[in-house]
């Protein structure tokens, strides 16, 4: 049976990247469990464009009922993450919109944001050299980064005349690294160091280039072997709590666990640990 991008099931939705899916604007695989995203215009150091914005936002979206993928590592190819908006291919236009065209323009990207956090997979983030402006916000939207020392993350709107709320800038990076670092940073656009980055929170850990995506990749894996299920429950609520009291948020908890624990990956966990085994989950 074939299973196409964004299709639903009447059981358990299914979808096989490696023989469905042929992404047009970057580089897409999949092996045990993981799919990985690598931007590869390694010659302009990976930019976007309008089209691969598009694809993007599009793929994290279908990737909701993408069951058999369990977890998303999203990489650059050449030694960068990504330089940001291709200055040719979307600054020069931009310059000459009306406003509906650039308001349609700004929600499509806050969209792939939105749709990285939503999509219910842990997203991994394998960081080398540039990352910048939307490069950053997608950096920022994985579940866990991890870097290089060579790692160089600038949220530069402002060096192009722009506000530094981008993308949900505003958001996303105070909660990660500070209101008054992400202050400095979103009135400054300068660089954040790796070594920054990684005291203020904004990477998990440091690698060497060379065994950078080796090292997301396995922690991804190491995902994909959990419960999935429950993974995506923790991403949930993650997102969803920042807006709740605590009172709320207890109560949202109590609610979302109970919900876990009626999966069979609860079950075997049991099962597993009464029998002195490693559990083996499914994802349901």
């Amino acid at each position: 049976m074939k299973h196409y991008i964004g299709e639903r099931s009447p059981m358990r939705a299914q979808f096989n990247p490696l023989a469905d899916y042929a992404a047009k604007h970057f580089a897409w695989s999949f092996a045990d469990g993981v799919g990985t995203v690598t931007l590869n215009r390694p010659e302009r150091k990976n930019p976007l464009t309008f089209d691969s914005y598009a694809e993007l936002r599009d793929l994290f979206r279908a990737l909701t009922y993408a069951t058999d993928v369990k977890a998303i590592v999203v990489t650059g190819a050449g030694g960068n993450f990504c330089s940001g908006g291709d200055v040719h291919e979307i600054i020069g236009p931009l310059t000459t919109m009306e406003m509906p065209e650039l308001l349609e323009f700004t929600r499509m990207t806050g969209d792939l944001i939105k749709a990285m956090r939503q999509c219910p997979q842990p997203i991994v983030g394998a960081i080398d050299g540039i990352c910048a402006g939307a490069g950053a916000m997608m950096a920022l939207a994985c579940d866990l980064r991890y870097g290089t020392p060579a790692a160089k993350t600038a949220f530069l709107f402002t060096r192009v005349g722009l506000a530094g709320a981008d993308m949900g800038a505003c958001a996303l990076l105070p909660r990660m690294i500070g209101q008054g670092r992400a202050s400095e940073l979103l009135f400054t656009g300068r660089a954040m160091t790796a070594a920054e980055g990684h005291a203020w929170g904004f990477f998990n850990a440091l690698h060497e280039s060379d065994a950078l995506l080796a090292a997301a990749t396995a922690v991804a894996r190491g995902l994909a072997e959990g419960p999935t299920f429950a993974h995506g429950m923790t991403k949930t609520m993650l997102s969803q709590e920042w807006s709740m009291t605590i009172d709320q948020a207890i109560e949202a908890e109590a609610q979302a666990q109970a919900i876990c624990m009626q999966t069979g990956d609860f079950k075997r966990a049991f099962d597993a640990f009464a029998a002195k085994q490693k559990p083996v989950f499914q994802g349901d």
